[in-house]
């Protein structure tokens, strides 16, 4: 949606973000507290923290809150919980639901410094990290040390742990490992009064009370500030096996999946698909990637294992995959014989998110159904719109494995102000197929006016009631997820 449509939805807000301003007494404290490095205004503050990823708005803010440790977050947040100012917190800023940039008269709260890890336990086969750790040296570090650190994602260079757990990130292997909550033990938080909730530990079972952990995990910084989590490893898998594979109809897709999980049982890591619009966008507007198979085929699957045994893996891999070739399930395929094909094999599958800024501005959407909806879900989605605006361009693509599509979609020179119709068209179809309207990205401001499409009136309230018990001046993120 346009910008002005953006900030009016947040202003319109019950939580509203006006507040008494901004005092020169809590500019002292903060300044004290954080030194200069840590307290930024004016141009010091890059536009990466303000700027919407989805370009819906750019509003500086009068502070860039930088804290270095969970006690500095602890006192910049009492101090504004104090003073009534409304903070945002950042992780990566690589979030597609317009949650992580500045409101007007919102402090942002970057975590951008807090970036330790602490401590590799390979007994306990975990890793404590700090919130601001990229995702890509979680899972550097956790190889260094003979490990695996399972979450991953296209955005994986870029975005932190922290926003990671604050959105419930899944990505590409949820189908063997589960999303982010799945593979955290404990959880250090920061409530909006300065609190600290020291759930850090390094249990399996414990069963003491509420899992409070989960309170932070997927509130999208609306609860309380992550500051420091303990993640779950698993030994590195001796083998990986990778392969790009050329389909006829979703039929095929959803039998491949099932022939898969039989056959390869645990070692199936990943199951992501490509409609072929994407896949043809791909090849128009990124020419630097690599297709191994030509275009044209109605759907793509690629299919990882991991395992135990290299060489007995790959030869299983190989076979399941010769045998679906020769009983007609799949048309074609490239099995990778390299690391480096590998990589190249991924790098299509990343390359579909790459697709919002090689072709231009799009729309994306990020949903979750049924897998034996999504057939008809990929083919009436690409109806409904273009029977609204026939010169719309839609790719589809996503974790099919585990029920979780991606919608890009441009419907023209008004793209961007076609936001909340386009919106409409996609969740309707969600709310008829029993899906829900975020499948790992959360609600933030964009999704918000869509959630009873998903959640029901008493699960929105007992939100609400969970919101104000944990922050009563809404003083986190206000204005965000309903």
């Amino acid at each position: 949606m346009a910008a002005e449509r953006v900030h009016d939805l947040a202003m319109n807000a019950d939580t509203t973000n006006t507040r008494e301003g901004l005092s020169g007494e809590l500019v002292q404290r903060l300044n004290a507290v954080l030194g200069p490095a840590g307290c930024l205004t004016g141009d010091a503050i890059e536009a990466r923290h303000y700027r919407d990823w989805l370009g819906s708005r750019a509003i500086r803010p009068a502070l860039l809150l930088r804290p270095a440790s969970t006690a500095e977050v602890s006192a910049v947040l009492r101090a504004c919980h104090e003073f009534n100012l409304p903070v945002t917190p950042q992780g990566g800023l690589t979030g597609l639901v317009s949650a992580a940039a500045p409101l007007a008269g919102e402090l942002a709260l970057s975590l951008e410094r807090m970036r330790n890890i602490e401590e590799v336990d390979r007994f306990t086969s975990t890793m404590t990290v700090e919130a601001g750790v990229p995702l890509q040296s979680i899972q550097e570090q956790a190889g260094q040390h003979g490990m695996l650190f399972p979450l991953d994602l296209g955005a994986r260079g870029s975005c932190t742990i922290g926003g990671n757990l604050a959105t419930n990130a899944g990505g590409n292997r949820v189908i063997r490992y589960g999303m982010t909550r799945a593979l955290t033990l404990g959880v250090e938080a920061v409530l909006a009064d300065g609190t600290i909730i020291d759930g850090l530990n390094k249990l399996r079972k414990n069963n003491s009370g509420y899992d409070l952990n989960q309170l932070f995990i997927g509130s999208e910084g609306t609860l309380g500030v992550i500051t420091r989590a303990v993640l779950k490893l698993i030994p590195k898998p001796a083998s990986q096996a990778v392969a790009l594979c050329g389909l006829q109809s979703f039929d095929q897709v959803a039998e491949l999946l099932l022939h898969c999980q039989r056959s390869l049982a645990g070692n199936l890591t990943a199951f992501e698909v490509l409609w072929d619009n994407t896949y043809q966008l791909i090849a128009k507007h990124l020419p630097e990637v690599s297709l191994p198979l030509e275009p044209g085929y109605p759907f793509y699957a690629l299919v990882e294992s991991m395992g135990t045994d290299a060489a007995g893996d790959q030869r299983n891999f190989v076979d399941i995959l010769n045998q679906a070739l020769e009983s007609g399930l799949i048309k074609d395929c490239v099995i990778a014989e390299s690391e480096r094909q590998i990589e190249g094999l991924w790098r299509v599958r990343d390359a579909a998110a790459d697709i919002i800024t090689g072709a231009g501005f799009m729309h994306a959407y990020d949903v979750s159904l049924g897998i034996a909806d999504m057939g008809y879900f990929g083919d009436e989605v690409q109806r409904r719109l273009t029977a609204k605006w026939p010169q719309a361009v839609v790719g589809l693509f996503g974790h099919i494995g585990d029920g979780n599509v991606h919608i890009v979609v441009n419907v023209g020179p008004d793209t961007r102000a076609l936001h909340r119709p386009i919106d409409e068209t996609i969740y309707q179809l969600i709310q008829e197929l029993n899906g829900s309207i975020s499948a790992e990205h959360g609600i933030g401001i964009m999704k918000k006016p869509f959630l009873g499409c998903s959640r029901s009136e008493a699960e929105i309230a007992l939100m609400r009631t969970l919101k104000k018990s944990l922050d009563p001046r809404g003083i986190l993120s206000p204005g965000r997820i309903f």
